[in-house]
C-alpha cells in the first residue's frame, strides 16, 4: 500500500477502489497536530488508516517533532503503541503516561 506525502495540503493519502483515505495535520513550530482521519466505509478494515497514522508518526520522528493527537483513531493507535508517548508535546497532552 503507497502513502502519499501532500506536504502544501498538509496530509498524508492512500488511493484505492477509486477513492482515497486520509491523515490532514497542522504544524505548529515544532508540533505536529494530528487533526482528522477518515475512510470511506468501502476501504474500512484494511489496515489503511494504521498505515497513515504509521507514516505520519515517522513524519514527525523524523523531522525532530513533539505530537499533539487530536484525532480519536490516532489516539487509540497511539495507545496501543505507548512507545509513541515519548513524542508527545506535554503543552497539549498533560495527562498522558511514560514512554513504557
Amino acid at each position: 500500500m503507497k502513502v502519499e506525502h501532500l506536504n502544501k495540503e498538509k496530509r498524508f493519502v492512500v488511493y484505492e477502489e477509486d477513492d482515497s483515505a486520509s491523515l490532514n495535520y497542522g504544524l505548529r513550530g515544532k508540533t505536529t497536530f494530528f487533526m482528522h482521519t477518515k475512510a470511506p466505509e468501502k476501504l474500512e478494515g484494511k489496515g489503511i488508516g494504521t498505515a497513515l497514522v504509521e507514516h505520519a508518526l515517522a513524519y514527525a520522528k523524523t523531522k525532530g517533532y513533539k505530537i499533539a493527537v487530536l484525532c480519536p483513531f490516532n489516539s487509540r493507535y497511539v495507545r496501543k503503541h505507548p512507545e509513541w508517548y515519548a513524542y508527545y508535546d506535554r503543552e497539549y497532552h498533560q495527562n498522558v503516561p511514560s514512554s513504557k
